[in-house]
């Protein structure tokens, strides 16, 4: 067995655990490979496994991968924060936009959805805040925001709500923070019912993550391993 074939195993074992523990399906819950700076050779290694949903966080090396694995039904999804002017790249890959934090992204990701002739599929990413509760530390919107940010998503022609993502608080329980994104969440999904998608948890809190709710969640670390320190 490769490293990458038993991680894969044990990230998926952790996820059928904690969803079973939550008293979910674990089939409810998707995993979402976060292959940034990875080689396309990975990629292509866990395809082989059966893993077809990979994000990205830069457009280049989406699109990069995404030439050099063309051959693969591979599924991208973006998660990074995304420059309008590389909205139109990603909506040409089909790839899912989880990253959506103002309106301004939205309509250059609905003009790119047109242009390509497809829907994108977007996730409005929260800001749960930092340690404190203070905002602006990992990104996305106030939470205060998001149901007008979902009302105005909603009516763009080339993009589709599927949902909402989050990064947990840095240096704080995550379980406090991921409960009140699922209720936002819920909050969301009872104006907008095809906005089912939850996409929260990485390597070290996917488990606080699946008790809240999460379909999705993003692992980096515990498939690939940990990315060295930049010289």
């Amino acid at each position: 067995m490769t490293a990458l074939e038993q991680n894969l195993r044990e990230v998926r074992e952790r996820i059928d655990a904690a969803a079973r523990a939550a008293g979910r399906d674990p089939a409810s819950v998707a995993l979402l490979a976060v292959s940034k700076t990875w080689p396309a050779a990975d990629v292509r290694a866990l395809t082989a496994l059966g893993q077809l949903d990979f994000g990205e966080n830069r457009a280049q090396e989406l699109i990069g991968k995404a030439a050099e694995l063309a051959d693969l039904p591979v599924r991208w999804h973006f998660v990074g924060q995304l420059q309008r002017n590389k909205a139109a790249a990603v909506a040409r890959l089909g790839a899912v936009v989880h990253s959506v934090d103002r309106p301004s992204l939205a309509q250059a990701l609905s003009r790119a959805g047109e242009g390509a002739g497809r829907v994108v599929d977007v996730l409005l990413q929260v800001d749960l805040g930092g340690p404190e509760g203070e905002l602006g530390t990992r990104g996305g919107a106030d939470p205060v925001d998001v149901p007008g940010l979902a009302d105005a998503v909603a009516e763009l022609p080339g993009v589709r709500l599927r949902g909402l993502m989050a990064v947990a608080p840095r240096g704080a329980d995550p379980a406090p923070a991921f409960a009140r994104l699922a209720d936002l969440a819920a909050r969301v999904r009872a104006d907008h019912p095809g906005a089912v998608e939850l996409s929260a948890g990485m390597t070290g809190d996917l488990e606080e993550a699946v008790a809240a709710g999460a379909t999705v969640v993003r692992v980096g670390t515990a498939l690939f391993g940990r990315r060295p320190l930049p010289s």
